[in-house]
């Protein structure tokens, strides 16, 4: 079972990053994210399978266990006897894989409960709710209503049709429901670290396509890029006469290179790759699974062998 183990948890899914990454730069992000994140995810799903297959065969290994179930132990420890630490490291990764799933979903939920405070809020053209508030930000609100959040200080700073473009941009993340695209992003980084590695280009990707989606609606992509620049210089500070705040400040520092690449994809768009190459990381992955539900049978077969 020690090849499952390679091909499943460390093979493939390295792979899958590899060509995930190299992809996300080199498609049309609002035709290749929904690919690419379910390519991560099936790969993450098949990972913690092959972890929870070992992590049985370890408690299988047990003397009580065997004692219990009537079978022999020492049979199923012998079929990793050479890598006799494969197992129990399985429980280990499995058990860091749960916690950190279980923290994932707890903060969505939470970032969740928190954004729909505002879905109660009198809203403009059915969606659009404009809160009085100095600082500039602007947010949407997934759900079967979902709710675009501006601040003022946000229109306050965008003309009309840099507002237009932001309102195109956020219904965007909406109706492609790319809160959920990120949600599984982040899942799967939960599940291997490996992926943790792609969270940017994840949210690149998911921007990236709300930006073509709001071009295309609009019809000036520059305008797009002038409503990005523009909310990326005032968002987070107060916005008022004297207030713009052209430096970013430290936090922003941290996702420094977004917004000028964001920008940059708009203003001077660069011929897409096949899309056919979606191909490559989906296939990985489905072949991921498919030598997991091969691992399955052999735990299987491996304690039927082990009766007594």
């Amino acid at each position: 079972m020690f090849d499952h183990f390679v091909v499943s948890v460390v093979i493939c899914p390295v792979v899958v990053a590899l060509t995930v990454r190299w992809l996300a730069g080199r498609l049309r992000p609002e035709a290749a994210v929904t690919f690419l994140v379910r390519s991560l995810a099936i790969a993450a799903a098949a990972c913690l399978t092959t972890l929870a297959a070992f992590a049985v065969k370890a408690v299988a290994e047990l003397s009580v266990t065997g004692s219990l179930f009537h079978f022999s132990d020492r049979v199923v420890r012998a079929d990793t006897a050479a890598e006799p630490w494969v197992s129990w490291l399985s429980v280990a990764l499995a058990a860091a894989a749960v916690t950190g799933i279980t923290r994932v979903w707890h903060v969505h939920r939470r970032d969740v409960a928190y954004a729909r405070r505002w879905s109660a809020l009198p809203a403009r053209d059915g969606r659009v709710v404009l809160l009085d508030d100095d600082r500039a930000e602007a947010f949407a609100v997934p759900g079967a209503d979902g709710r675009i959040v501006v601040t003022t200080g946000m229109r306050a700073a965008l003309d009309d049709g840099q507002y237009a473009a932001l309102l195109a941009h956020e219904r965007a993340h909406l109706e492609q429901r790319h809160h959920r695209l990120v949600l599984i992003a982040r899942l799967a980084a939960a599940v291997h670290p490996v992926f943790r590695l792609l969270d940017r280009q994840v949210d690149l990707l998911v921007e990236c396509a709300a930006d073509e989606r709001a071009a295309a609606e609009v019809h000036d992509r520059r305008t797009v890029a002038r409503a990005i620049a523009a909310a990326a210089l005032v968002a987070g500070g107060a916005h008022g006469p004297g207030h713009l705040r052209m430096a970013p400040s430290w936090r922003d520092l941290r996702r420094a290179g977004v917004v000028p690449r964001r920008v940059a994809a708009l203003v001077t768009p660069r011929r897409a790759m096949p899309l056919l190459l979606l191909a490559v990381p989906f296939a990985v992955a489905v072949f991921s699974v498919v030598w997991t539900g091969e691992c399955v049978l052999d735990l299987g077969e491996l304690l039927y062998a082990a009766r007594l």
